[in-house]
């Protein structure tokens, strides 16, 4: 997952995470990684259209956006 948080940061790349929020949901976010921490990850997320704060260990899971196709 570092390496493609470290892709999204040095291509100004959106990605999408999967989170575990503080209430324990699931939720799917796009992000932009600004800033990578020892523990967390420094992101715009697109879903709250804020600059927010991942922790590590709360990313299940991560990938990249994958362009639509057609339109």
């Amino acid at each position: 997952m570092l390496g493609l948080f470290k892709n999204s940061l040095d291509n100004k790349q959106k990605i999408i995470i999967f989170y575990m929020d503080s209430n324990n949901q699931v939720t799917e976010r796009y992000v932009r990684v600004l800033e990578i921490k020892e523990n967390s990850i420094l992101a715009y997320c697109y879903y709250r259209k804020k600059v927010r704060t991942f922790n590590m260990e709360n990313i299940l899971s991560a990938g990249k956006v994958r362009k639509k196709v057609g339109a």
